[in-house]
C-alpha cells in the first residue's frame, strides 16, 4: 500500500502542495492565497479570507475530490468563489492510486488553458501542480454551475438514452475536439509544452499490459458468444446475431501480431496526430446555447490529455453514445470533425481515412480491454441470469458493470459497421 504523503513541492511552482483533503484543510486560506498568487489567479494585493464550503465530492475512479466555496479580500467579476478540487492520490486504495499518473498532463493542460487562444471552453484554472516522482498532484478550478444560467444539467456516463437532442450534443463535442486538434497543427500552443506532451504520446496513464495471443483472443471471443447467448437481454440484437459473432470470432485473432505495426501507424506524426481529450463523453462536458441557438460545450476531466491520434479522441467520445445513434450518425460526426479541423488548421482530412484510423484504434484497444467485459460483468453480478434488463439495479447501479456492457456494445457495433476485418486487410496490404 502506498505510503501517505501530506505535503510535497510541485514541479512547476515549487510550492508545497497538499496531497489529500486533510492536508488542504490544514493549509486553509494561507495555502490557497499563496497558491493562487503563484498561479497569478489573484494579484499580490488580494487574498483568500474565508472558506464557507468544504465538502467532499463523491464518485470518480481516481483521487479524492472536493467542493470549495471561498471569500476574497477583494471580490471581482470573473473571480470564481465556487471551486472544484481534485487530488491525484488515493491513499489506502492501491487500485485507484495507480491512476495518479493521469493528472500530470491534466495539470499541463489546465495551466495551458489560461492562454487567450485556447480553443475549447474549460473551467477556469486557479492553481495546478504535480510532483512527477511520486505522482502527487492537485488541481483547483472553477466549479461548473450545472443547471444554472443557461447551462444544462450534468449528464451521467453511458446513459445517453436520457439525453435530449443527442446529435446536437455530439456535434458540439466533436467540434470541440476538432478545434483542439486543429489549433495544435495551426501552432497555437507553446512549443515547449507540446514537446512535453508529444514525449508522452502512446503512453496513456492507464494500466498497460502485453496484447493477448491469438489463442487467448479466440477463447475470449468464444466467451463473448456464450455470454450473448446466455444473456440476450444485456446484448443488443445486432451484435448477438450468430452470423456476426462467428465473423467476430474469426476476425479478432487475426489482429494478433499486427498490434505494434498498427500502433506505429497511428502514432507516426501526421495531420491525424494532434492534441486531444481522450474521454470526451457527455458526462465530462457542460452544454449551453450560443447566441445563434447552436449548442456549444466545454470540457473538463483532462486526465491523460496528450498528443494522440485523433481517432483515440473520437473513440473516447463515441463510447458514451447509444449504439443505434452511432450507426445512424457516424458519417455525419466524422464529417463534422474533418470540416471544423480544416477550418481551424487549414489542413484537409479524408473522412474515409479517418474512419480507417478509427477502426484500427478501436479494434486493437478493444481487444486489450473490451473483450474481457463478459468476465468482469459475470464476476460482479453472479446471479446474472436473473437480471431482466439493463435497468435492473444490479446492473444499473454498478457503474463499472453498466459502462462495461455499454462500451463493449459500442465496440462491437463499430466492429460490425466499419468492418474491422476488411480494415485489417487494407492495413496489411498497404504495409506489406
Amino acid at each position: 500500500m502506498s505510503k501517505t504523503i501530506d505535503w510535497i513541492a510541485g514541479d512547476t511552482f515549487g510550492l508545497q502542495i497538499p496531497a489529500h483533503i486533510d492536508a488542504l484543510r490544514e493549509g486553509g486560506t494561507s495555502f490557497l492565497t499563496e497558491a493562487f498568487r503563484k498561479a497569478v489567479a489573484i494579484d499580490e494585493s488580494n487574498s483568500v479570507t474565508g472558506i464557507t464550503r468544504f465538502e467532499e465530492c463523491p464518485g470518480g475512479g481516481t483521487g479524492a475530490k472536493l467542493y470549495l466555496s471561498l471569500e476574497y479580500e477583494k471580490p471581482a467579476p470573473g473571480l470564481p468563489t465556487d471551486l472544484f478540487v481534485k487530488f491525484s492520490r488515493a491513499f489506502g486504495n492501491d487500485m485507484r492510486d495507480r491512476q495518479k499518473i493521469q493528472m500530470e498532463s491534466e495539470v499541463w493542460l489546465a495551466l495551458l488553458s489560461r492562454v487567450p487562444e485556447f480553443p475549447v471552453s474549460v473551467p477556469k484554472c486557479m492553481f495546478a501542480d504535480y510532483h512527477r516522482e511520486t505522482g502527487t498532484g492537485i488541481l483547483i478550478t472553477e466549479q461548473v454551475a450545472f443547471g444554472e444560467g443557461g447551462i444544462e444539467p450534468n449528464y451521467v456516463k453511458c446513459l445517453d438514452r436520457d439525453l435530449p437532442e443527442p446529435l446536437a450534443h455530439y456535434q458540439a463535442l466533436v467540434r470541440a475536439l476538432a478545434r483542439l486538434a486543429g489549433a495544435y497543427h495551426a501552432g497555437v500552443f507553446p512549443r515547449d509544452v507540446m514537446v512535453q506532451l508529444e514525449n508522452r504520446q502512446g503512453t496513456l496513464g492507464v494500466s498497460e499490459r502485453e496484447p493477448y495471443s491469438a489463442q487467448q483472443i479466440a477463447r475470449r471471443a468464444e466467451r463473448w458468444r456464450e455470454f450473448a447467448t446466455a444473456y440476450p437481454q444485456l446484448v443488443p440484437a445486432h451484435v448477438r446475431r450468430p452470423e456476426f459473432l462467428e465473423r467476430f470470432a474469426a476476425e479478432a485473432p487475426r489482429f494478433c501480431g499486427h498490434e505494434s505495426a498498427i500502433e506505429r501507424f497511428l502514432n507516426t506524426p501526421s495531420p491525424f496526430v494532434a492534441l486531444g481529450h481522450w474521454n470526451a463523453n457527455t458526462d465530462n462536458a457542460w452544454f449551453w446555447r450560443g447566441d445563434d441557438g447552436t449548442l456549444e460545450c466545454g470540457l473538463f476531466d483532462w486526465g491523460n490529455a496528450t498528443v494522440m491520434n485523433v481517432a483515440v479522441a473520437l473513440a473516447g467520445c463515441f463510447y458514451g453514445a447509444e449504439p443505434e445513434f452511432i450507426v445512424e450518425n457516424l458519417d455525419l460526426l466524422i464529417r463534422t470533425f474533418t470540416d471544423d479541423y480544416e477550418r481551424v488548421s487549414g489542413i484537409p482530412l479524408d473522412p474515409e481515412q479517418l474512419k480507417h484510423h478509427l477502426a484500427l484504434q478501436v479494434a486493437t484497444s478493444g481487444l486489450m480491454w473490451m473483450i474481457d467485459a463478459p468476465k468482469v460483468v459475470e464476476m460482479r453480478v453472479p446471479d446474472l441470469a436473473d437480471v431482466p434488463d439493463w435497468f435492473d439495479p444490479r446492473v444499473f447501479d454498478d457503474e463499472l458493470v453498466r459502462t462495461q456492457l455499454h462500451m463493449s456494445a459500442i465496440w462491437l457495433t463499430l466492429w460490425q459497421e466499419l468492418d474491422f476485418g476488411a480494415q485489417l486487410d487494407r492495413f496489411v496490404k498497404r504495409n506489406a
